[in-house]
């Protein structure tokens, strides 16, 4: 049996579904792991995300940890029952009323009072050796940020063995990719680094996506950045941006032509981060 098979119960399921014991079980387990001097803060943003966010609470519940943490959340001004959410599984949150990941993040990054602070993504669940074999590798020596890897949630429109597929290319890819630019194998769903020095560089809020990479290649110039690829840190998600192109197999395309493109920059360092026009948030003018 798969480690997440329990939390697909409530997973796609709005909250008038969820079982009353498992929103007590996560609460009575969420107040067992706060700390009043947390060593990690795991801040997790949500937009819209009631039929994803029970799940991830309750992956997130089960932890193992042998470092104090704290659990918090940020609601990015939610339409739904995000808010109710977190009020009812005891979760300390704050409300960022401008949209992007960017302006969450910074949100939770402002109020964590950590050392690590632990990006969560309200659509994932998350082994419970996930927190502590992270803040284990931020312990090491010379280490900025730590990333790891993700899979799929297998269902109908996305069979087993096409999931299965397209995580081992993507991570090869990933692997090959962080030689020489390990920001762009960094996401946010799976990513974490030390406060002080995220307090120092900043979330960029003027873009749509890629704050995640923009943060790491930031971070750079403090130390390194390492990769875990052992299954105790290896989260399981849903399908979000890979959606987004349409079918499973364009979007396999879709990201493969772009690599195949990109290839060069595998092997090349870069000096600075630029944005496509497309990725910048337009403004309204006052």
């Amino acid at each position: 049996m798969t480690w997440y098979k329990k939390y697909l119960s409530v997973y796609e399921q709005p909250l008038q579904k969820a079982p009353q014991e498992v929103i007590h079980e996560i609460k009575t387990k969420i107040e067992k792991l706060q700390s009043d001097t947390p060593l990690v803060s795991v801040v997790i943003i949500a937009y819209n995300e009631e039929k994803h966010l029970l799940a991830n609470l309750w992956s997130l519940s089960d932890s193992v940890c042998q470092y104090p943490m704290e659990i918090i959340g940020v609601d990015n001004d939610s339409s739904d029952n995000t808010a109710e959410i977190f009020k009812m599984t005891g979760i300390p949150y704050y409300t960022e009323y401008e949209h992007s990941c960017g302006y969450a993040r910074r949100c939770g990054l402002n109020h964590a009072r950590g050392k690590y602070y632990i990006c969560i993504d309200s659509d994932t669940v998350y082994p419970k050796k996930y927190i502590e074999t992270l803040v284990k590798t931020l312990e090491k020596p010379n280490t900025v940020a730590v990333s790891s890897l993700w899979g799929y949630i297998p269902d109908k429109q996305h069979p087993w063995l096409a999931v299965k597929i397209y995580e081992f290319l993507r991570d090869l890819h990933l692997f090959l990719q962080s030689f020489k630019r390990p920001e762009l194998s960094v996401r946010g769903l799976v990513f974490a680094y030390p406060i002080e020095y995220g307090r120092q560089v900043g979330y960029r809020v003027e873009i749509k996506r890629g704050e995640d990479v923009s943060m790491a290649f930031a971070l750079k110039k403090y130390g390194k950045i390492r990769f875990i690829r052992s299954r105790k840190a290896r989260a399981v998600t849903g399908y979000g941006t890979v959606g987004v192109d349409g079918s499973f197999f364009n979007s396999f395309k879709v990201r493969a032509l772009k690599a195949l493109k990109n290839t060069g920059s595998l092997f090349t360092k870069q000096e600075e981060y630029k944005d496509e026009e497309s990725n910048l948030i337009d403004k309204p003018q006052h």
